[in-house]
């Protein structure tokens, strides 16, 4: 029997039943919770410039209006490179329709060496098109001028969420002598997040300026954009490259035909899996301290649930999950054993850690009263 008198099995029926509902909610929902959860992310990671602010003396009002300025100018920075640039993509790809139509060709030609008939291989090659894939690009303008409302929502957050940032820690002070465990788990995710969402940025920024040159020496159009590309799917963890990498593959293609498709393919492969699987990982340490197996599945649930942010955000996403569901339950910790990278690590739980300083700074001992 569980501890409130209902037996085990019921109990285990009733929160599988329970998780459903929530995640069907937040799936009907993901308009706005994966916007919400962004602008928490970002405000996460940019939290440290407040914080520098506020310990050079500057008053609350300059370092939160620092620290829009700061967040502001680099997400519109990036958006407007990646719009240019996905212009630019439109205006280009119609140069290729010559290449394509004699691909395509070649491609018929193949099917047929393999003894597919006609009929088949009409089929298999209707639709295909340089003009089908212009529409894809178009379709993609189309949903960036769409994203418009979701960008504005997202920049609305980040207001209220930078104005809070400021009185956050007073916050978590208020509650921290009744409930030392949430202040422990909360402190660990955020510094955790913190943690990732910089070194991924770090070395985003590395594949994406050693992607763009290659692409440059090679003469890949469009190089800047598969860079930017390169940076936001470093983000995607485990399989992000692959993203990236599909485009500027396809117009290598058609720009210099198989053998400059296989060589950015395989400079790819070297730059991305060297430095995403080998180097980065290092540098990330027990900031994660999930699974490989744990981070791709939950990739997909995320994916599934939000989308495309709900893969960008995926890692981030679990680890407020774990700080919300195990973390912050002393009772649900054996939890963290499964879902950890190193199950034999023997340092103690940052959290516990955490949630004993802070009990023991907030909470002083009781005075001796002398008769």
């Amino acid at each position: 029997m569980s501890p409130g008198g209902f037996p085990r099995g019921l109990t285990l029926l009733l929160g599988i039943a329970a998780a459903v509902i929530a995640v069907a909610g937040m799936q009907a929902a993901a308009w706005l919770i994966g916007p919400l959860l962004l602008a928490l992310m970002i405000v996460i990671a940019a939290h440290p410039v407040q914080r520098w602010a506020r310990r050079r003396g500057w008053p609350v009002w300059a370092a939160t209006v620092t620290l829009i300025v700061v967040v502001y100018a680099g997400l519109l920075a990036l958006a407007a490179v990646l719009v240019v640039s996905v212009g630019q993509l439109a205006t280009v790809l119609p140069q290729y329709s010559a290449q394509f139509d004699a691909m395509l060709d070649g491609l018929r030609q193949t099917l047929a060496g393999f003894g597919v008939g006609p009929a088949q291989i009409q089929a298999a090659t209707q639709g295909i098109s340089l003009n089908s894939v212009a529409g894809l690009v178009g379709d993609a303008l189309a949903g960036v001028s769409g994203l418009a409302s979701v960008i504005v929502l997202v920049l609305a957050l980040l207001l209220f969420f930078i104005a809070d940032a400021a009185t956050f820690d007073k916050r978590l002070e208020s509650i921290a002598g009744d409930r030392p465990h949430i202040v422990g788990a909360l402190d660990t995710f955020a510094r955790g997040t913190r943690s990732y969402l910089f070194v991924t940025t770090v070395f985003g920024g590395i594949v994406a300026v050693l992607d763009v040159i290659a692409l440059e020496i090679m003469g890949v159009p469009l190089a800047i954009l598969w860079g930017v590309l390169a940076f936001i799917t470093n983000y995607i963890p485990n399989i992000g490259f692959i993203f990236g990498l599909i485009p500027p593959a396809i117009l290598a293609l058609l720009t210099g035909g198989w053998s400059l498709f296989i060589t950015v393919i395989v400079v790819y492969c070297l730059l991305n899996v060297i430095i995403q699987s080998f180097i980065q990982p290092r540098f990330i340490g027990d900031s994660v301290g999930l699974s490989a197996t744990v981070t791709f599945v939950t990739l997909l649930f995320w994916a599934w649930v939000l989308g495309g942010l709900g893969a960008l955000l995926a890692v981030p996403l679990t680890l407020l999950a774990k700080a919300l569901l195990v973390d912050i339950d002393p009772g649900a910790r054996w939890a963290d054993a499964l879902l950890r990278s190193d199950p034999g690590d023997p340092e103690e739980d940052e959290a516990d850690e955490i949630a004993d300083e802070v009990d023991g700074a907030v909470v002083p001992p009781p005075e001796k009263v002398t008769p």
